[in-house]
């Protein structure tokens, strides 16, 4: 086992990988379904033969090498508040338990660490049933869990709030009264303090963080300069439709940019409100959360206005990937490709921080010294696998 190596599941476009590599981990093997976002992955990475392409319920075990850390971001559709709340028996969701199932059959090569990454909903999906079952299944893997919420606005400018949990492999029965002195914090708001006084049949090991940062930037200062000439410009007719698709509220406030001495940016989603489509314009210098473009609501619109004009696009990849702290990653990709991409990526620079701040402490403390157990296999290079499910 290398020091400090993971494996990473439900990969999507490596942008897990990326934040943890900046925070000094190894990747030793990846895995995914979907082809178009190992196609951004292989893209920026290169083919490296790290990556399985392949469902995660196929996946052989003995083929997942020896590591330090497993992660999981695993498919959020069916927790999301936007979605249909069937949970984790949901038929994206409940991939959840291909990656649990790998896990139990490692056996004695379980990872050390494991950690998990979804939305909010995941706490109270099913009334918080879902998630108290997921911590169990890892209780009875032999981890002591932790879980915090982390807002990506504190590193860049998007508002994108992620569940985190933590799980830490150890023989030992934990209870609160035994953990660190138990705080409500930024990064543990009171629904997420309440559900883990209320569970204490879970094997929690609540470990204290250090405030979080304060980003200072603006979504100005993610913006492409392009031509007023691009073809990323809607058109006149197409962006009088969206002004007239606001609200009396949000048409004032767009009115009175266009009356602006300087050009000013905010951003729009289209919602439905009573059986309606409509434009809800943001103008507090933050973007809205990222999403796949599913049914058109998911992209997100630029409203750029000021000087007695207005014009409007929708964000670029290269934009989308600066609000994912990925500013350098390689687009080769279509615009629709890459807004699914990083829709549903996770923010470089918040799994960066985690790492500094909680793995890597977490690992020196109670894993470095500890020998790995031996490796059955190695990884074999770049190999589809679930053909038929990619057709």
């Amino acid at each position: 086992m290398n020091n400090k190596s993971f494996a990473e599941f439900f990969a999507g476009i490596g942008l897990m990988r990326m934040g943890l590599e900046r925070g000094g981990w190894n990747v030793a093997f990846a895995n995914d379904i979907e082809e178009d976002k190992w196609s951004m992955y292989r893209d920026h990475f290169g083919d490296t033969g790290d990556f399985v392409l392949g469902d995660v319920h196929k996946l052989d075990a003995d083929e997942v090498p020896t590591v330090s850390l497993a992660t999981a971001s695993f498919p959020c559709n069916d927790l999301s508040l936007a979605g249909a709340r069937k949970g984790l028996e949901g038929s994206q969701s409940s991939a959840f338990w291909g990656f649990v199932d790998v896990l139990k059959k490692m056996g004695a090569r379980r990872p050390p660490l494991v950690l998990l990454e979804n939305v909010t909903g995941f706490l109270t999906s099913n009334d918080g049933n879902d998630f108290r079952d997921a911590l169990l299944a890892l209780t009875q893997l032999g981890y002591a869990v932790d879980a915090f919420i982390i807002d990506a606005v504190h590193f860049v400018p998007q508002s994108r709030q992620r569940l985190f949990v933590v799980g830490q492999k150890t023989k030992q029965v934990a209870s609160l009264k035994d953990s660190p002195k138990f705080y409500e914090s930024d990064c543990r708001p009171s629904a997420l303090a309440d559900f883990i006084l209320w569970h204490p049949e879970i094997n929690w090991n609540i470990r204290q963080l250090p405030p979080l940062p304060s980003s200072g930037q603006k979504l100005n200062d993610i913006l492409e300069d392009l031509s007023p000439n691009s073809a990323m410009w809607w058109s006149r007719e197409r962006c009088d439709y969206l002004l007239n698709q606001m609200s009396p509220k949000h048409r004032a406030t767009a009115d009175e940019m266009i009356r602006g001495t300087q050009t000013t940016y905010g951003t729009v989603f289209r919602r439905v409100r009573n059986n309606k489509s409509m434009a809800e314009l943001r103008t507090d210098g933050i973007a809205g959360c990222l999403r796949t473009p599913r049914g058109g609501s998911g992209r997100q619109i630029l409203f750029a206005a000021g000087k007695g004009r207005f014009a409007v696009r929708l964000l670029t990849p290269r934009e989308c990937a600066r609000l994912m702290g990925a500013n350098d990653f390689k687009l080769k990709v279509s615009l629709n490709q890459a807004l699914f991409g990083f829709g549903d990526a996770v923010c470089v620079p918040v799994v960066e921080w985690i790492a500094r701040n909680y793995l890597n402490p977490c690992w020196e403390e109670n894993f470095a010294a500890i020998p790995p157990p031996k490796a059955v296999k190695t990884p074999v290079a770049y190999r589809p696998m679930g053909k038929d499910r990619l057709k």
